[in-house]
């Protein structure tokens, strides 16, 4: 399966969720924002929200300020 993670194609055996990509890109827990396919997918729907080929997901580190 191809996807477009960040402007860059990756590849997966299998469909995924979001929940699982993030666990697999060491990204589980951290504040960020995901969006597929330009919406937004709240964090509440990572777990069942699955990712099939061709989607565009981009993944958006949150980072402080003052």
């Amino acid at each position: 399966m191809q996807v477009i993670i960040n402007g860059e194609t990756q590849f997966y055996d299998a469909p995924l969720t979001i929940a699982a990509l993030l666990e697999q890109s060491g990204l589980a827990n951290k504040r960020i924002a995901v969006e597929l396919n330009e919406s937004i997918v709240p964090k509440s729907q990572h777990a069942n929200t699955l990712i099939t080929e061709g989607d565009k997901i981009e993944i958006i580190h949150a980072i402080g300020g003052g």
